[in-house]
């Protein structure tokens, strides 16, 4: 007998027919003997709809009851799953995550987990009933809701999952796995039955959102499997082929596991900044304290006057708040132009393999040459190699590299 923890995204409990659905995959893991925890998502489109609410009513809302109003989407499903689990039969309850508790910071619409009490969730599985456990949300040590950030479901299932020693997180969506591209620009990309954690969060970090990141590095931290399968076919977890997301791989013939992308960049280039000790900290510490997250970055060598460029990526929603925040440190970090770049997209090879082969730099460079494509800047890691490139070209530089790197079916 295995312990599972069964998460449904919104796609896949976004009415009351998929809820059933759902449902009806619980009762085959129990009739395979499987003690199940279900961890539901909001209904497809419901926290976009309260997340609307709070905007209308205040453009300045506090974000503890901002926190209070978002997190009654998955509150609702709770309720409605342990419903329909009950009308086929099967004892269930539904727990938010203030009963549980799962007990997180302060830090409101994005807080981090800091335990997760067990007890009396424990008491009700071995009891033989099945939590259907609110994803996404938490409470502070002082009783006050938080959420965990958008796709914190994820983190809430694999966190559960970890806190009851479950032996499998099964993340069911609206896909049938992870794929070495995304299937919709590469019709012959080819579908990973495994993947190494590392993989993973390289991937899901750099532009794939099958998995939320916090999830992954929470299961690598904890060595959870998690499997992500498709909510749309009829077989479960137990016996359909998913992408089970594991420590290690038997794929290590393969130096480039999967190729992503994200068109939610952009580029800022400072010129002319003085080449002295503490200028980067005068960039980089004010962004950071304005919550705007810095990606790539890259500096040129000083000129003889002791000038230098240096050029960085944020998310294209930060542009704006961004180029304000350094305009207004710009006595500091003492610049002589800023020049900006909307329209740009990161292109991303991610594979363990690439920590013993060489000459992946190399192709992947002379691949996008020889479709005209412009790297604008470049960015490596031990299991990475991404560019910058015009956003016009994402496509192409997707499917030409997929094909050079042999990842078709």
């Amino acid at each position: 007998m295995s312990l599972i923890v069964m998460k449904f995204g919104g796609t896949s409990v976004r009415d009351i027919e998929r809820i059933q659905a759902a449902a009806l995959k619980i009762e085959q893991e129990i009739k395979r003997g499987n003690k199940v925890v279900v961890v539901v998502s909001a209904m497809a489109g419901v926290t976009d709809t309260l997340i609307s609410y709070c905007k209308s009513a205040c453009l300045q809302y506090d974000e503890q009851e901002y926190d209070a109003v978002i997190a009654t989407g998955e509150q609702v499903t709770s309720g409605l799953m342990a419903l329909a689990l009950k009308n086929i039969g099967i004892k269930a309850r539904s727990w938010h995550g203030w009963q549980i508790k799962l007990v997180t910071d302060t830090a409101h619409s994005k807080a981090r987990i800091l335990r997760i009490e067990t007890d009396e969730l424990l008491k009700s599985i071995q009891g033989g009933t099945v939590a259907v456990i609110a994803g996404f949300q938490g409470i502070t040590e002082k009783g006050r809701v938080t959420t965990l950030g958008r796709g914190g479901s994820d983190t809430s299932a694999v966190a559960i999952a970890i806190a009851l020693k479950a032996d499998r997180c099964d993340i069911y969506t609206d896909v049938d796995g992870v794929y070495t591209a995304d299937p919709r620009i590469v019709k012959n990309s080819s579908k990973m039955h495994q993947i190494s954690y590392e993989e993973m969060l390289e991937l899901a970090s750099l532009g794939a959102k099958v998995l939320q990141v916090r999830s992954v590095e929470m299961a690598m931290k904890y060595n959870m499997p998690v499997q992500v399968l498709s909510t749309f076919e009829n077989a479960i977890g137990s016996d359909l082929m998913g992408t089970l997301v594991v420590k290690e791989t038997n794929m290590e013939s393969k130096v480039v596991t999967g190729i992503t992308y994200t068109r939610d960049a952009a580029k800022i280039t400072l010129i002319g900044v003085p080449d002295k000790i503490g200028i980067a900290a005068a960039i980089f510490t004010p962004l950071a304290a304005a919550n705007i997250n810095v990606d790539m970055i890259i500096q040129t060598a000083a000129t003889p006057q002791g000038r230098t460029d240096l050029t960085f990526t944020v998310g294209k929603q930060d542009l704006e708040r961004a180029v304000k925040v350094i305009e207004e440190n710009a006595d500091k970090i003492q610049y002589t132009e800023i020049t900006c770049l909307k329209d740009v997209s990161k292109v991303s090879l991610i594979g363990i393999g690439m920590r013993s082969n060489q000459g992946v730099a190399a192709s992947m460079f002379r691949t996008l040459a020889e479709k005209g494509i412009n790297i604008i800047v470049i960015e490596t890691s031990e299991i990475t190699i991404s560019v910058l490139i015009k956003d016009e070209y994402t496509e192409l530089a997707v499917r030409a590299l997929h094909a050079a790197y042999g990842l078709e079916n």
